[in-house]
């Protein structure tokens, strides 16, 4: 067993060689050889572990902190079979038919954009979670915009950017919590330093869909492909509106803050009785798109590319990843990597724009680097609370930050949890969806900018404490 004393803190030097070497495994496997991240996320665990192993850490010290990483996200990994369960059982159920049935009805493609994104916004505020809404109401919208003749990836990053507005600002949502929690801010007071610049990202976002949707004006989408997917679909199910019960239930435990996974295992087996019930399946089949997803083609292949899809198998892809990017991010955060890269960097800094502009970048780098929206939030929040009070910035300014440069970025990489789920969930890569997920970069690039004009900065003591210079300023 390893002495503690022998094991060294990393130098700025080898924490750089370590993340350098990491992103451009990443960049060339991905860009030249076109490998699985999978493979390039070992490879750079690999190079990473031999680094730790010069600094003193053993191979258990290495698997101790990929067991703390993956134990952190368990609930996140759980959440990943479970939604794969649901889609499965919704699809079954009649669910997700009915709501691309009675939608293809009502939406146009002028307003389907914006709407879209309230739909989502509400969906997530009111449940407080983005998978959740993507794997649901999200999964709906996809069929919707596709058959409407709006380009999938618009769809996908509209989904996104509503269902990551209400995981933001949500107070039942589990990264609300955990930034303020990490920050050390008070709940309510963090959600009202996020609106600040929440808001109008969210109203740019907004008007940038709706500018999006104009395209489509002119247009009904595709007429023939619209009748043959409502003709399909009422063929192929029930559609009493009854079938949307699960996710009533679902929505209702959710208002109710029942905790996030035994309110998804009642919301899988409300959709194993309603298909039963009202579709005619068998147990065994119902059972079975828990684990397999829907199986029973239509022999459309318009529809079918909609509702084959969910079950657990399905998901494992995704799960895999994560494991991974997870066992990563644990030798990352065992070693002290991220922490040896920063501490020297955030002492030379004399703007609040310049604080805010690392927070941000140092955050996404957690996330990419540790494959975990909750993982970047937590070290993060560690690393510069002291800092942020030291220099007279209120709590509730460093957890608006966490979430600008955690919760939103999280998506749009594509081997983090979030984002791999998403592009699993929506059937678009990250890549493609990412150009369209305007509040989710939007929403970071105005809080820097608005930093560097001094306007919105939180400050707990008015004096100032170690920056130059400080314009307008909110208390």
């Amino acid at each position: 067993m390893s002495n503690v004393n022998e094991k060294r803190i990393p130098s700025f030097g080898a924490s750089a060689f370590v993340f350098l070497s990491i992103v451009t495994i990443l960049i060339f496997g991905i860009m030249v050889l076109h490998v699985d991240i999978h493979v390039l996320l070992i490879l750079g665990l690999i190079v990473t572990s031999l680094v730790s192993f010069k600094l003193g850490y053993t191979f258990d010290d290495l698997i101790d902190g990929m067991k703390n990483s993956i134990s952190r996200a368990m609930t996140a990994l759980l959440i990943f079979i479970l939604i794969g369960a649901i889609i499965g059982t919704w699809i079954t159920a009649g669910t997700v038919p009915a709501l691309i049935y009675y939608g293809l009805k009502f939406l146009t493609p002028m307003f389907f954009l914006p709407i879209g994104l309230i739909l989502c916004s509400l969906t997530s505020l009111a449940t407080g979670t983005s998978w959740g809404t993507a794997g649901t109401i999200g999964i709906a919208l996809m069929g919707m915009g596709v058959a409407l003749g709006i380009p999938a990836p618009m769809v996908a990053g509209m989904i996104v950017s509503g269902a990551f507005f209400g995981d933001k600002m949500s107070p039942i949502s589990d990264t609300t919590n955990l930034s303020a929690v990490s920050a050390g801010a008070d709940l309510y007071d963090h959600i009202k330093a996020m609106s600040f610049t929440t808001v109008p990202s969210y109203l740019i976002a907004l008007v940038l869909y709706t500018i999006l949707g104009l395209k489509f004006a002119n247009g009904a989408g595709n007429t023939d492909d619209i009748m043959i997917i409502q003709n399909t679909l009422e063929s192929s199910f029930n559609l009493n509106p009854i079938v949307i019960l699960p996710m009533v239930v679902l929505f209702g435990l959710n208002l109710k803050k029942v905790p996030a996974v035994p309110a998804m295992i009642v919301g899988v087996f409300t959709g194993v009785i309603v298909a039963i019930v009202f579709q005619g399946t068998s147990l065994s089949t119902a059972l079975s798109a828990v684990n397999y997803g829907y199986g029973n083609a239509t022999g459309v292949p318009l529809v079918d590319n909609l509702l084959l899809r969910g079950g657990i198998q399905r998901m494992m892809w995704t799960f895999s990843l994560s494991f991974i990017a997870l066992s990563l991010g644990g030798v990352l955060e065992k070693v002290g990597y991220l922490r040896a890269l920063l501490e020297g960097f955030v002492s030379k800094i004399k703007t609040v724009g310049g604080l805010v502009t690392t927070v941000i970048f140092s955050t996404i780098l957690g996330n990419a680097s540790m494959g975990e929206i909750y993982l970047g939030i937590i070290m993060n929040g560690v690393l510069y609370k002291d800092e942020f009070k030291k220099r007279g910035l209120k709590p509730s300014m460093l957890s608006r930050l966490l979430e600008e440069g955690g919760t939103l970025t999280g998506p749009l990489i594509p081997w983090t949890t979030a984002g791999a789920f998403m592009a699993t969930t929506l059937g678009v890569s990250t890549m493609e969806l990412a150009p369209y997920a305007f509040l989710n970069f939007i929403n970071p690039i105005l809080s820097i900018v608005l930093s560097y004009l001094g306007i919105f900065i939180l400050w707990e003591n008015k004096e100032m404490k170690g920056f130059k210079n400080k314009k307008k300023e909110v208390a």
